[in-house]
């Protein structure tokens, strides 16, 4: 399965009603990570955001896939 996108990253965060902060936080990332995330700097690399942290995203805001 493939990395989320950026569009996709945010708008899961956004639909949780979380702040870039607030949603980095909640997986235990820094917020500079988030932000990269989110618009999509360096990708694609290895810091594209890994599907396992994605899929804690959405269970902790209960989203679905």
């Amino acid at each position: 399965m493939n990395s989320p996108t950026p569009e996709e990253i945010k708008a899961a965060r956004l639909a949780a009603g979380l702040t870039q902060s607030e949603a980095a936080a909640l997986i235990y990332v820094h917020l500079k990570t988030w932000q990269k995330w989110e618009t999509g700097e360096e990708l694609p690399s290895h810091r594209a955001m890994h599907q396992a942290v994605w899929e804690l995203f959405l269970q902790k805001t209960k989203k679905k896939k």
